[in-house]
């Protein structure tokens, strides 16, 4: 169930109040009593950040595996493979070219 804010516009009482959603707004004031208590915008209690947050966080068994294997993979050349690649100065078209 969602905590809610509310504050009179008449006494300025404030009050966090655990509702439903599909609870009615409560209008009366607790303090004073006058029809003014409503309910007042406030940041959500989560965030989202970053890409893939529901990839990486609680995922069970069958969660997305990609990323690990590829890291796993790369370890696992020899040493010999990488450094021939690296001298490697060719670009996408095959050839040491001025066009790239």
């Amino acid at each position: 169930m969602p905590i809610y804010a509310y504050k009179c516009e008449s006494c300025g009482h404030a009050k966090d109040v655990l509702q439903k959603i599909s609870d009615a707004p409560l209008t009366d004031c607790p303090a004073c009593g006058a029809p003014k208590f409503s309910k007042q915008l406030s940041a959500p209690g989560f965030q989202l950040k970053g890409s893939g947050w529901y990839a990486t966080d609680f995922k069970g068994g069958g969660g997305v595996t990609g990323a690990p294997a590829a890291a796993t993979a790369g370890a696992a050349e020899p040493a010999a493979a990488t450094a021939a690649a690296a001298a490697d100065t060719t670009v996408g078209c095959g050839a040491s070219c001025a066009c790239h």
